[in-house]
C-alpha cells in the first residue's frame, strides 16, 4: 500500500511537521507513504484533458492524505481516480464557513443564528448599509462576524455596536463573511473533538481568560476532555454530513450546557491536541485510511 501525504509547501513549518507526523504513523502501520509538497505536483489541462505536472517519477498512489486546501490539485487527483482523505468536496465545504452552515442546516444540528453576508464585489464596495438593519434585528449586539475563509480564529471578530459592525464590513471589502449570534454562555471556552470515521479519538476543553475566542492560536489553554454522548454524536454527525473521513469539530456550550456547533475543520492541526491529551490522532487516521483502502481492494 503506497500513499502520498500532501501538505502546503509554501507554508512549511508546522504544516511540514504534521506531514512528518503522518509519515511516522504510516511507517508504524507498515504503510509506504511519501511526503509531497503541493507545489511539486501541479494540476493542468492539456489537449482538453485533466493532467498532473511533476508526477513522471512518482508511482500513482493508492491513496492521498490531503493535508492542504489546494482544491485545484485535490480535484485533479480525484479526476485520475485517486481516493483522497479528505475528499475535495469535504475540504471545500469545511473551508467555506458559509457553505458549512448551509450544508448542516435542515439536519437538526444546533448552531448559532447565522446570516450569510451578501456578495460584495471589489469594484463596487459597500454602497448601501440599510439592509444590515435586518441583521441587527435578528441577531442584535454583541454579534460575531466571521470571514468565510480563515484559520486559527484570526478572522473572527466581536462587534459590540452598529458603528463597529459597519466599519468591519467596509474593511472586509470583497472578502465573504457571515454574521453570527454570540453564544454568551461559551464566552472564552469551547471544545475541540477530533473525529476519525465514526468515532471521536481525542478531545480537549479550551479556555481563554482574555478573549471571547478559545483558539490556541489566540492564547487559550487546554485540558483533556471526556466528551458526552451528545457531544460525540453531534461531532461525528457533522463530519458525516459534510463527507469528511476525519475532522476537528469545535463545539460551544449552550445556555444549558448543551453542545452548539461552532465550526468544522477538515485539516485540523493535531500537535496541540497531542500535547494536551497524549493521544496522537494521526495513528487513528492512518489506520482508518488503511482499513478503507483494504476494503476497496476487496470489492
Amino acid at each position: 500500500m503506497h500513499g502520498w501525504i500532501v501538505y502546503n509547501g509554501n507554508l512549511g513549518g508546522k504544516f511540514l511537521e504534521h506531514a512528518r507526523l503522518f509519515e511516522d504513523s504510516a511507517r508504524r502501520l507498515g504503510i509506504d507513504a511519501t511526503v509531497v509538497a503541493n507545489h511539486s505536483v501541479l494540476s493542468m489541462i492539456a489537449q482538453g484533458n485533466s493532467a498532473l505536472l511533476g508526477v513522471s517519477d512518482r508511482p500513482t498512489p493508492d491513496f492521498v492524505l490531503f493535508w492542504d486546501k489546494d482544491l485545484y490539485l485535490a480535484r485533479a487527483l480525484e479526476q485520475r481516480g485517486v481516493r483522497l482523505y479528505n475528499a475535495a468536496a469535504a475540504i471545500a465545504l469545511c473551508e467555506d464557513k458559509g457553505r458549512t452552515y448551509q450544508t448542516l442546516a435542515d439536519h437538526g444540528v444546533r448552531m448559532p443564528t447565522t446570516v450569510l453576508g451578501p456578495r460584495i464585489d471589489a469594484w463596487s464596495g459597500v454602497v448601501d448599509y440599510h439592509y444590515y438593519q435586518m441583521v441587527e434585528d435578528v441577531i442584535g449586539f454583541p454579534m460575531v462576524i466571521k470571514e468565510s475563509f480563515g484559520s486559527f480564529g484570526s478572522q473572527v471578530y466581536l462587534m459590540e455596536d452598529r458603528a463597529a459592525m459597519r466599519a468591519k464590513i467596509a474593511e472586509l471589502g470583497a472578502r465573504p463573511f457571515v454574521f453570527q449570534e454570540l453564544i454568551a454562555s461559551s464566552y472564552g471556552r469551547d471544545l475541540r473533538l477530533q473525529v476519525v470515521g465514526e468515532s471521536v479519538v481525542a478531545a480537549m476543553h479550551r479556555t481563554s481568560t482574555q478573549d471571547f475566542r478559545a483558539n490556541m492560536g489566540q492564547g487559550a489553554t487546554a485540558k483533556p476532555h471526556d466528551p458526552t454522548p451528545e457531544q460525540t454524536e453531534m461531532a461525528v454527525r457533522c463530519a458525516q454530513i459534510l463527507g469528511a473521513d476525519f475532522a476537528g469539530v469545535d463545539l460551544l456550550f449552550g445556555a444549558g450546557g448543551e453542545p452548539v456547533l461552532c465550526e468544522v475543520n477538515a485539516n485540523a492541526h493535531l500537535l496541540n491536541l497531542r500535547e494536551c491529551t497524549g493521544i496522537n490522532a494521526a495513528d487513528a487516521m492512518l489506520a482508518h485510511i488503511a482499513k478503507q483502502v483494504a476494503w476497496q481492494r476487496e470489492r
